[in-house]
């Protein structure tokens, strides 16, 4: 039975572009942290004055968490759609396009995996070769996604182990790059949950589609 997962992109986009907001908001704060004269010698909190940055950090996360949620609940529905037009091009159940997601080291290529057979389903002929390019939109997503999620790490690790200001300066740069980093895979989220999902729309309302 198909299901549409409209509202739930919504939901998705817009989550996402509140991560943007935060990603933005956050890089300024480590940006006037570095450019401060506390950079020189210690981590002073009151260089951000009156903003409270536990509250920022808190809110960035429940926003991160939230987007997580209902993206994979997104995601899971349109694996079930595509159970009803090509059930025999999916290489995992559909409870894989929920699981997936939390297996150390799988969720950074099981998922993608899923979504490439999700986009095959979805689109108006699914047993057709791969077009030019066709997946290049998703790969450069899920590449973006994988190595934002590995610089997260190495700058969890930097700051967690960081002990003097040289190293907390460093451990700032890294987080830098990875809110950056984030952001473009935000973006490309963005597109590929707008498109996929266009793709479904298209194919369960009969839709002439458009050029793929």
């Amino acid at each position: 039975m198909l299901r549409n997962p409209n509202g739930l992109s919504y939901a998705v986009v817009a989550l996402l572009a509140g991560n943007m907001f935060f990603d933005v908001l956050l890089g300024a704060l480590e940006l006037r942290f570095l450019f401060s004269d506390s950079a020189a010698d210690h981590f002073d909190p009151a260089v951000f004055g009156a903003f409270d940055l536990n509250v920022a950090y808190s809110l960035a996360f429940t926003l991160y968490v939230a987007t997580g949620i209902v993206f994979i609940v997104w995601f899971h529905r349109l694996r079930k759609n595509a159970e009803v037009w090509a059930g025999d091009l999916q290489s995992r159940k559909p409870g894989w396009a929920i699981g997936g997601w939390f297996i150390p080291l799988g969720n950074l290529w099981i998922p993608r995996g899923i979504a490439v057979d999700i986009w095959r389903a979805s689109r108006w002929h699914p047993y057709a070769a791969d077009g030019a390019r066709e997946l290049a939109l998703l790969n450069a997503w899920w590449v973006c996604w994988a190595a934002d999620m590995v610089l997260d790490r190495i700058s969890a690790q930097l700051h967690k182990a960081a002990d003097t200001a040289d190293a907390y300066v460093t451990a700032s740069v890294w987080t830098l790059a990875g809110y950056g980093l984030d952001i473009v895979a935000a973006v490309l989220a963005i597109l590929f949950v707008r498109r996929l999902t266009s793709m479904q729309h298209t194919k369960a309302t009969g839709m002439i589609p458009a050029a793929q």
